[in-house]
């Protein structure tokens, strides 16, 4: 028997939908993904060719950096990014978290992160069908497995995307893995994961196309505005964060 089938689906049991409704919002999210990234891909070549030559030129010389990730169904594709790290990064240090300044960064490392263009690259993820615009980032198989078993099991009922809400919540992860007093590891274990979970599931719990589209705006307006708290005015029911370090 396959993984999807002896995984149980208690939280779709929560979340009925008439199939009409379900079927137009997977069509346009879907159409938005493909307008949207395609114009993501024709604006920004102008910026991209020169970043990938800098890339080239700087750190370790490679542009890209491609791993395995859990996609839709708990499945596994290959996210790509602008590589911001040394290659051997993850047996070096805090090994998959990233501290803020960490010095695995390359010499445009820290850039990229802190602008979120490293996450650009994506765009073809959507493109190919991997990944969506909006929806639960990504997760390596370490990480996923820092979520509560029951988050396990729902958190991928929907394609991960580029963003989401717990992107924008966590904004500042890399900040408050590096001011914790706890071991970076035990931190994002007990309190971050367990929260972010949470927030993807309200985000099932509640996706439609409008909310998608407020989700891609708080996006840009907390990298404009990092310290915005803008996405609990609009989204009401928000779980609150309550996290100190």
């Amino acid at each position: 028997m396959s993984r999807e089938a002896e995984r149980p689906n208690l939280y779709a049991t929560k979340v009925k939908r008439p199939e009409r409704q379900v079927s137009l919002y997977s069509l346009s999210k879907r159409t938005l993904d493909i307008l949207l990234s395609a114009i993501v891909i024709l604006l920004l070549s102008p910026l991209l060719l020169p970043i990938m030559l800098g890339l080239k030129l700087t750190g370790e010389g490679y542009i890209f950096y491609s791993q395995k990730r859990i996609g839709l169904r708990n499945r596994y594709f290959r996210m790509i990014k602008f590589a911001t790290m040394l290659k051997d990064s993850p047996n070096l240090g805090t090994g998959l978290i990233t501290l803020r300044n960490d010095p695995r960064m390359t010499p445009m490392g820290k850039f990229l992160r802190m602008t979120k263009i490293n996450e650009i690259p994506q765009v073809f993820n959507v493109l190919l069908g991997d990944m969506s615009m909006v929806g639960p980032r990504p997760l390596v198989d370490k990480s996923f497995k820092a979520y509560p078993r029951n988050i396990q099991y729902h958190v991928y009922n929907c394609k991960p995307g580029i963003t989401g809400i717990g992107s924008i919540v966590f904004r500042d992860e890399e900040e408050l893995m590096t001011m914790t007093s706890i071991p970076p590891h035990e931190f994002y274990e007990r309190i971050i994961a367990p929260y972010k979970g949470e927030l993807e599931l309200w985000y099932q719990k509640h996706q439609s196309f409008w909310v998608d589209l407020k989700i891609l705006f708080l996006t840009l307006w907390v990298v404009v505005f990092p310290k915005s708290q803008l996405m609990y005015k609009v989204f009401r029911g928000l779980p609150k964060r309550k996290i100190e370090v």
